[in-house]
């Protein structure tokens, strides 16, 4: 049970927090806060401190303003504390992880009793690996250029190398004005310049490293084992759950989690187990992996050592792959033609996951193939490492502190071919979700190819077994969790244990006094685009307010680049279209405008329609093009569509709908940022006034005014 002792502690917490802001208590956080400590409070602990129930996850919607971070952190940070657990809070953008890291957690120290230490978790992508920096300021760069040209694509073309640069980051380091953190340097790095210089966790060598102690991922992964507040990422979370958990962050038994904007955490682990390969690509690569692998056989002191022996039967295995893959390549070849593929049209989804017997069989062979070339890299890899404790036999510590990285770089693109060709011959379980997988026809001519992809429909399994049952605790959140107002959606897609907590907490901001919803009689339907188009263009140049600042939101870049153009010569002036300058760029452009007394209009897609924060007068008026249906085009939603179908549902009504509804409450979201906003929302789209659905989607907005 949640003790006395603890409830008083959150009490006098948010009471200190309270006074000390100035701020009212507001009923909905008080009940954010109170379901989140009964929740995690209440968790029974066996002798070991193992959990010993199933309801340990919190799943709560809080619409905006609510002060989300306060109540979860308030609630959960004493528990973990209390337990002796690590507290991992995830958001998925890097705008709120900052706001955390250096507003919300500094004014939870400084205006309440609380103690607790926190730090950043990043991946090793944003550290520099010393080795690869040495390795561009030696006076070897060329020669290991022109090696591995091709076989990587980190590595460029050797006169592209910006030496100026990472000698400016040497002394940098040395003089201990940078950390190696990419997110620290003050100057701007080019992608393919950082590329060079970081690393992954196939590719680093850990305590075998000579630079080991003064690397900057590994002082960073020591602040995690002192602090109590970890804030960290959903991809890096779910990147070391698929390493089992505890590889880069604590291990999750002894966790509790918070997934702040947890409506992404399902698409988002959709993405780590989502595989694509080419058929040519990888023969292509293949070969070059085995021209590269001669050079390491010739620097070998012993060619009858265990490296040599490895290295002999390399050529073989390669060889076996490729036949497989050019025997898949023949047998694909009359099935693709008989497709009609072409460059419009250029994806084949194969109907309920369903491939070819012979592909199938064929996939069986590749894996097992790809598996066995997996093995002996990595058992020459393992020499590799053996050579810094005078093990590795026919390696000298030189050609081995060269090799090991780049080794590590071919286990992961070969894991990735492996993960494919394992989903390709497994028969999925009848009792689950199939798999997606599809066909692409690439290139033209000599350059065409063939790609084969797969992933999970749904995360709901994959998240249930490595996440929901191993871990301590867990809290998800957001301002859109429901659709059409219910958790039905988020439970199919995350797979969030049944007796879960479930908590719908309203927006404390006045809709219906400050937020003014207008639905227009439209004349045409968006399925007329063309007049729907002329439509939307005629009806901006009427009501846009050329002195106020305005945001149209579209669902199709063609309609938004043809209303762009036709827009009157005044409001053209004030336009700001998104693709036409980084997003980051535009809302600064957008503000500063503003702040100038001015006007602005900015036109954007999708991912302006989420995240983008623009309170008071920097927007007071929101249009919006269409209902945000997701088109219709993607093989892993068409095939989740199917799968729902063939079990008696109705794909429109249960996948469809809910995810317009919460796009629509997302994209209505961007009128109302704070408690004294107010503004207008217009919804360009007949089909609210006229389908059965209409109805469904506009009462699962906010109880905006309506005209």
């Amino acid at each position: 049970m949640l003790s006395d002792e603890l409830k008083k502690q959150i009490q006098l917490a948010y009471r200190a927090y309270l006074d000390a802001k100035s701020h009212k208590p507001r009923a909905g956080q008080r009940e954010m806060i109170g379901t989140i400590a009964r929740t995690l409070g209440n968790i029974k602990q066996g002798t070991e401190g193992e959990r010993l129930e199933e309801k340990h996850v919190a799943v709560v919607e809080a619409g905006t303003g609510t002060g989300k971070t306060l109540s979860y952190c308030l609630a959960a940070i004493p528990i973990a504390k209390t337990r002796g657990l690590k507290l991992i809070v995830s958001t998925a953008t890097v705008a709120l992880q900052e706001q955390i890291l250096h507003k919300e957690l500094p004014s939870l120290l400084e205006h309440t009793d609380l103690s607790f230490k926190y730090t950043l978790a990043k991946g090793r992508g944003r550290y520099l690996c010393l080795n690869n920096l040495e390795g561009y300021l030696g006076e070897e760069e060329a020669s290991v250029e022109d090696m591995f040209a091709g076989l990587f694509e980190q590595h460029l073309q050797a006169d592209d190398v910006n030496s100026v640069l990472y000698q400016e980051m040497d002394a940098a380091l040395s003089k201990g004005d940078w950390d190696g953190d990419k997110d620290n340097w003050d100057g701007i790095i080019r992608e393919q310049d950082w590329r060079r210089l970081t690393t992954d966790h196939q590719q680093c060598t850990n305590r075998n490293c000579a630079n080991y102690s003064a690397c900057p991922f590994f002082k960073a992964r020591a602040e995690i084992e002192v602090a109590d507040v970890i804030v960290a990422n959903h991809d890096l979370v779910l990147a070391d759950l698929s390493l089992g958990g505890g590889a880069i962050l604590t291990a999750p038994k002894e966790t509790i989690y918070v997934f702040d904007e947890g409506h992404h955490l399902p698409d988002k682990a959709i993405g780590h187990f989502r595989h694509e390969v080419r058929l040519q690509g990888s023969i292509t690569w293949l070969r070059q992996l085995e021209k590269n692998l001669v050079t390491l056989k010739q620097e070998l002191t012993d060619s009858v050592s265990v490296t040599g022996q490895l290295l002999m039967k390399i050529p073989q295995q390669i060889q076996s792959i490729v036949n497989f893959i050019q025997y898949a390549q023949q047998g694909l070849a009359p099935y693709v033609a008989n497709l009609g593929l072409d460059q419009d049209s250029n994806v084949h989804r194969f109907e309920q996951g369903v491939i070819p017997e012979e592909l199938r069989q064929l996939a069986y062979s590749l894996q097992t193939s790809f598996q066995k070339l997996f093995n002996s890299i990595e058992s020459i890899q393992d020499e590799c490492k053996k050579t810094k404790q005078n093990e590795g036999m026919g390696v000298t510590p030189e050609v081995a502190e060269t090799w090991q990285p780049i080794l590590g770089a071919v286990l992961g693109r070969l894991e990735q071919s492996t993960s494919l060709w394992r989903l390709y011959s497994t028969l999925d379980d009848q009792k689950y979700p199939p798999n997606a997988r599809w066909l692409v026809l690439s290139g033209q001519g000599m350059e065409q190819d063939i790609e084969l992809g797969g992933s999970p429909i749904l995360a709901a399994n994959t998240l249930r077994q490595q996440l929901w049952d191993k871990c301590f605790g867990a809290v998800v959140t957001s301002a859109t969790l429901t659709a059409l107002n219910q958790f039905h959606r988020f439970n199919m897609r995350s797979g969030v244990p049944q007796e879960s907590q479930y908590l719908q907490v309203l927006s404390p901001f006045d809709f219906q006094n400050n937020g003014i919803l207008v639905i227009p009689h439209m004349d045409h339907e968006p399925n007329q685009a063309e007049k729907h188009t002329v439509e939307i263009t005629e009806y901006i140049n009427k009501h846009i307010d050329k002195d106020k600042a305005s945001l149209v939101l579209f669902s199709s870049r063609r309609q938004m680049e043809e209303v762009a153009q036709s827009i009157d010569a005044g409001l053209q002036e004030i336009l700001l279209t998104q693709g036409e300058q980084s997003k980051r760029v535009i809302l600064d452009s957008h503000k500063a405008r503003v702040d100038d007394g001015k006007g602005s209009l900015l036109f954007g897609l999708a991912s302006f329609a989420e995240g983008v924060d623009l309170p008071g007068e920097y927007l007071t008026t929101v249009f919006i093009a269409k209902i945000p249906f997701a088109v219709p085009d993607d093989p892993v939603e068409a095939t989740l569509a199917e799968w729902i179908q063939r079990r008696g549902g109705n794909p429109f009504m249960e996948i469809t709908i809910p995810d317009a509804s919460l796009r629509l409450v997302q994209a209505t979201g961007r009128l109302l940022r704070n408690e004294n906003d107010s503004g207008e929302i217009h919804i360009l789209d007949k089909r609210l006034r006229t389908k059965r659905y209409g109805s469904q989607l506009i009462n699962s907005l906010p109880p905006y005014r309506q005209q």
